[in-house]
């Protein structure tokens, strides 16, 4: 699978690198903030095991379209406080999200992070395929992602 640039957001935060770290691969924080402002993740979806190899993920409940916007892979990179690596794959099927099958068309994810004079930056990255109409729908979702993490931390 060809994985061509799609589109990237990044942002500066008050907060310290630790405390942003924390929020990018604690399972119960991924919960509390990933997803776009209007929406709420399903509550016990988020799994984060952030080591080469480890799960994440995590379902949006979409209740306007009566569906759930499920997300899933493995990290493939981590390096503290500096880059989140990982594969994405996305269904709206629950049985789907249940069973996290890795096999098939996937996104890559890069995270990129900073420590700064005035608290942290960070860049999200997707990597694949997607319709030329899709991207900006996407990189509009991931900033609400963004500041869904801004409201979070306070």
């Amino acid at each position: 699978m060809q994985h061509t640039f799609l589109y990237s957001v990044e942002r500066e935060y008050t907060q310290p690198m630790s405390r942003i770290w924390e929020a990018w691969t604690d399972a119960t924080q991924l919960e509390e903030w990933y997803h776009p402002t209007d929406l709420k993740n399903v509550p016990g979806s988020s799994v984060s095991e952030p080591e080469v190899g480890g799960m994440w993920a995590i379902a949006v409940d979409v209740p306007e379209y009566g569906f759930q916007s499920c997300f899933w892979g493995t990290y493939t990179a981590l390096e503290p406080g500096k880059l989140i690596e990982h594969t994405m794959f996305y269904s709206q099927d629950p049985a789907e999200f249940a069973a996290k099958d890795l096999t098939g068309e996937f996104a890559k994810i890069v995270v990129d992070f900073e420590e700064r004079p005035t608290g942290s930056w960070v860049r999200f990255t997707q990597y694949g395929e997607l319709p030329e109409e899709h991207i900006p729908l996407a990189k509009a979702g991931m900033e609400s992602y963004f500041q869904s993490l801004a409201d979070y931390l306070g």
